[in-house]
């Protein structure tokens, strides 16, 4: 036995084994935070690097027009929660189960346990799956229609990158929109990038893509709605552009904005003043400002 300096008491002598698994306990506490944090978008996730084994001849597997893979808990997570989400089979590591928190035997569908390279063969090497592979199908089809006592839509004229439809789709759910509407060319489809992307919410808002956006945006008009294009050449600010009950925000692509007839066919261009050096934004970074405006017109 040995003297515990600290408090004059005796008591066991700490070995090195004891040392490490306090170690190993902190450190995955840590990491557990720390994911929970990347999954909700408070931190960014790092960029993924290609692991040496199998990532250079690796090729995606043919999906069929009706097979959706998720992965990364927070994305599984929010699917299996889903009624609306048609699940078909979840691949998993023991420790991802774990940590995903869901009885196996009472999901009603097959789980399968696996090893982390398992989904590497399906999702490439750098994908960050973080143990877990939900095939789904696709969410139901949504109809306009559906939308008619949703008081704030947003809009998507061919933006193409699934990051940024991603975090578009967060912002839409933290301002209540009751839907996104975006093309059905040069948009992405749903998929485990974009899933993965918006963290759960697309599993929380209807993403709607229709084959003409002109003729979606006068059905809206139909409904009620002032549809809004955001344009950096935009005649008046966005805030003294509001109007009426019920609005949809209209952004174009990344690159060349909102096409001509799009243009054209919104009810008002408005553009986002910014006083500062930088006149342009991201597009979700837009989205986002756009989205509270408009949330702010509408409680009053």
């Amino acid at each position: 036995m040995s003297k515990d300096k600290t408090s004059g008491r005796s008591g066991p002598e700490k070995t090195d084994g004891d040392k490490s698994a306090k170690d190993t306990h902190y450190a995955t506490l840590r990491r557990a935070h720390r994911d929970g944090k990347r999954e909700r978008g408070e931190i960014p996730t790092p960029p993924p690097q290609k692991r040496k084994r199998g990532g250079d001849d690796w090729k995606p597997p043919a999906l069929a027009p009706e097979q959706v893979f998720l992965y990364g808990l927070h994305t599984v997570r929010a699917a299996l929660e889903n009624r609306e989400r048609r699940l078909v089979k979840l691949s998993v590591t023991q420790n991802a189960l774990a940590r995903l928190d869901f009885d196996p035997d009472a999901l009603g569908f097959p789980v399968e346990i696996v090893m982390p390279h398992d989904i590497d063969k399906v999702l490439g090497p750098e994908a960050i799956h973080q143990g877990v592979i939900l095939e789904t199908r696709p969410l139901p089809v949504r109809r306009l229609e559906a939308l008619k006592d949703s008081p704030l839509l947003l809009v998507l004229d061919q933006v193409t990158d699934p990051h940024n439809v991603g975090a578009i789709m967060r912002s839409a759910v933290a301002f209540n929109a009751g839907a996104v509407i975006t093309t059905m060319r040069h948009s992405p489809t749903e998929s485990g990038v974009l899933a993965k992307s918006a963290s759960g919410a697309l599993e929380l808002i209807p993403y709607i893509q229709v084959t003409n956006l002109s003729d979606a945006l006068g059905e809206l008009h139909k409904l009620g709605f002032t549809t809004i294009g955001l344009d950096s050449e935009g005649p008046a600010p966005l805030e003294g552009t509001f109007t009426g009950a019920k609005v949809a925000l209209v952004l174009g692509s990344e690159g060349k904005g909102l096409r001509q007839k799009t243009r054209e066919t919104v009810s008002a261009l408005a553009r986002l003043d910014m006083p500062g050096a930088i006149k342009s934004l991201n597009v979700s970074n837009a989205a986002a400002i756009a989205l509270y405006a408009a949330r702010t017109y509408l409680a009053k």
